[in-house]
């Protein structure tokens, strides 16, 4: 798909630039959701990354989660639509989708390879332990979509609270 090049004088060039990263919730058979922790930031966060240009949203998770986790695999549907201020360590606001990754076998979780230079290692937490893991904005995201999959639903939310 080709698109009007940024650096010319059409109008949707002077349009406001957000970022957007898409990702998965995946699920081991005990119900703990698998979070990954990365190497260039501090912390935990869930599986997933930025969205390229003219690539969507379910694409890019899929993409990720081949790179991040070394699955391929078809996610589920929608869980969650994040609009995410701009913050001191990302001054760019943007959007999260989060996706229905599923419950992985125990063959699948075995076949987890991590790139060494993006991720340190991954793990399956309950609930209690996520919030804990997680920054407070990713967990309310997380929990969120946790929920809207329990409810087999997808949930708008703003900086990870739920608009009703």
């Amino acid at each position: 798909m080709s698109g009007v090049d940024q650096t010319s004088d059409h109008w949707t060039a002077r349009l406001p630039k957000k970022r957007m990263a898409a990702g998965a919730l995946f699920f081991d058979k005990d119900g703990r959701v698998l979070l990954v922790e990365p190497t260039y930031t501090p912390g935990w966060d869930y599986p997933g990354g930025v969205v390229e240009a003219n690539e969507t949203p379910y694409v890019a998770a899929c993409r990720e989660i081949e790179e991040e986790l070394g699955l391929s695999t078809k996610l589920g549907g929608l869980l969650a639509v994040d609009w995410e201020p701009a913050r001191d360590e990302i001054p760019l606001e943007g959007f999260g989708v989060v996706f229905d990754g599923g419950m992985l076998s125990d063959d699948e979780i075995a076949r987890i390879r991590l790139p060494a230079e993006e991720l340190h290692r991954f793990g399956f937490f309950t609930p209690a332990e996520a919030a804990e893991l997680l920054p407070a904005h990713l967990w309310r995201r997380v929990s969120a979509a946790m929920r809207a999959r329990d409810d087999a639903t997808a949930v708008y939310l703003d900086d990870g609270y739920p608009v009703r």
